[in-house]
């Protein structure tokens, strides 16, 4: 098998060329043109589209979960229909993107009380399966480990100014390039009741932080460029929260599918 780290081949030409099964981590393929490509059985993940032009192609068969902006297909931009459709599901999703203070307080409590719903769900499950992944993706354990990771990260170190808030079974992202001092082991297996033994500790935080949110806060920005991450500087102050109120959001809708297919395998 040929590996190809750490290179450089932009402007390389690949014809009649077979990547069959090969995998692309951290490659940019930016400005890549493709023509004729067979992507049949392709998963892509944690990957940018941005300005990207799909001409002639089948799309058959095909699921896409992210963020929707400008997305034209046959002349229609389908982003706001997916929005209003997924409002029209899910009532409480409108609420998390609150414009004044008071909104923070009520999306974190519609939050926790989904949560526990859902946690509760996942009790009814053996420990074991709560360490499984559902098509390569984050066992139900690892995802509120990520969710501490993401409280820490946004309101311990942004907002409370805590540089090194983190937790020994912390999880960032698969994609995280790594930080000196920043837990990341995602081979752990520790029980659900160690894993909420740190949530509940960072949902007490959050909690605290939204429904003492002053409109001084709401407008201001926060900067902390200390070795670690974040490292932002100017950043605003609603926007951290905001970041972990969609987290919270879209992982917990992640969660729920995977145990939806966790049980249809029993």
């Amino acid at each position: 098998m040929t590996e190809f780290r750490q290179q450089d081949l932009t402007g390389a030409r690949f014809e009649r060329v077979s990547l069959r099964g090969a995998t692309f981590t951290q490659v940019h393929l930016n400005d890549a043109r493709m023509h004729a490509v067979d992507f049949t059985g392709a998963q892509v993940r944690g990957a940018l589209f941005n300005q990207s032009r799909l001409r002639g192609v089948e799309l058959v068969d095909v699921e896409i979960s992210g963020e929707l902006q400008n997305v034209v297909v046959n002349g229609v931009d389908i982003a706001p229909l997916v929005e209003a459709e997924l409002n029209r599901r899910m009532p409480g999703r409108t609420k998390m993107r609150p414009g004044d203070t008071d909104g923070f307080g009520e999306a974190w409590a519609i939050l926790e009380r989904l949560w526990e719903g859902t946690v509760a769900r996942a009790r009814t499950f053996p420990e074991a399966a709560l360490h499984r992944s559902v098509d390569d993706e984050w066992s139900f354990i690892q995802t509120l480990r990520h969710l501490n990771f993401a409280s820490a990260a946004w309101v311990g170190r942004m907002i409370l100014g805590n540089t090194s808030p983190w937790h020994q079974l912390d999880l960032p992202w698969d994609e995280a390039p790594g930080w000196d001092g920043v837990p990341w082991d995602r081979e752990a297996r520790p029980s659900l009741d160690e894993v909420l033994t740190v949530r509940r500790e960072r949902q007490a935080m959050v909690r605290h932080v939204m429904e003492s949110l002053t409109e001084e806060q709401f407008a201001s920005e926060v900067t902390h460029t200390e070795p670690g991450w974040p490292r932002m500087e100017n950043f605003p102050f609603k926007k951290c929260l905001r970041i972990v109120l969609n987290e919270e959001w879209e992982h917990r809708l992640y969660a729920e599918r995977d145990l939806t297919s966790l049980e249809k395998e029993h």
